[in-house]
């Protein structure tokens, strides 16, 4: 059976039962849609673990970005907050003799000062850019990619209204001036905004489900009459559309 000739519950209940864990989103393959940036993340941060010797990566998710690095170098961390994660990525990379943190959101970063020579984070919830230039080695990098404002705002605005004071977090214009004072030095910064579609109302669940700050809250049932209108305009117009906000970022330790 094609996914449209599927019904609503059917679909809801599909994405209700499907797993969430870990920072994959191979589920919304025939689904959903997202433009890559153009600078290529992933390829270029595993170059620079190639030729690093002590490396940490933040909110590391499961893992799943990290391992696809072909090389990691001699001394390799990574920190996770949720604890399905961090128990996700100790299975993916231990055998690869990269160590895997608990840590919390708030707590500083259980590492001495200057002891990384490159930081990596995709898509951190929460930047600390004072922890991260007092982990970095002079000459050190930070190289990452931020989700930036308003990202998917079309589809967080269906649900909750107008954000208008939201729409400014994590401007890369603010978050540059935050690492400027932290000590570092912008050498890239880069932003794209990226053409999203939702090709059913489970992806739309799904995402929601998974990327639990987007729309706080959200249960099936809480926003159940408001799935069901999206579902009949999918239905009746075609995918849901939506912009993904992204941020290239890559400075050096002063």
């Amino acid at each position: 059976m094609r996914r449209m000739e599927r019904t609503f519950e059917e679909l809801l209940g599909d994405a209700a039962a499907a797993p969430v864990d870990g920072w994959g989103f191979e589920w919304l393959n025939g689904r959903a849609t997202e433009q890559r940036p153009s600078w290529g993340y992933q390829r270029s941060m595993s170059a620079r673990l190639a030729t690093a010797t002590a490396a940490l990566d933040l909110e590391t998710g499961g893992g799943e970005v990290l391992a696809e690095a072909d090389t990691f170098p001699p001394t390799m961390a990574a920190t996770e907050s949720w604890a399905p994660n961090a128990a996700a990525a100790t299975a993916r990379l231990h055998p690869r003799g990269a160590v895997v943190v608990a840590t919390t959101a708030d707590a500083p970063l259980p590492f001495a000062d200057a002891a990384f020579d490159l930081v990596t984070s995709r898509h951190p919830v929460v930047v600390r850019w004072a922890e991260i230039a007092r982990v970095l080695r002079p000459g050190g990098t930070y190289f990452a990619q931020h989700v930036g404002p308003a990202s998917v705002f079309e589809l967080i605005e269906y649900f909750l209204g107008p954000q208008p004071e939201a729409r400014r977090r994590r401007h890369h214009d603010d978050e540059a001036a935050a690492a400027r004072a932290a000590g570092l030095r912008i050498v890239d910064l880069r932003h794209e905004r990226l053409r999203m579609e939702f090709l059913d109302i489970g992806a739309v669940v799904y995402l929601l489900r998974k990327v639990i700050w987007l729309v706080p809250g959200f249960t099936v049932e809480r926003y159940r009459d408001r799935l069901r209108e999206l579902d009949d305009r999918i239905r009746r117009e075609g995918p849901f559309v939506a912009h993904s906000s992204r941020t290239l970022f890559d400075a050096v330790k002063i």
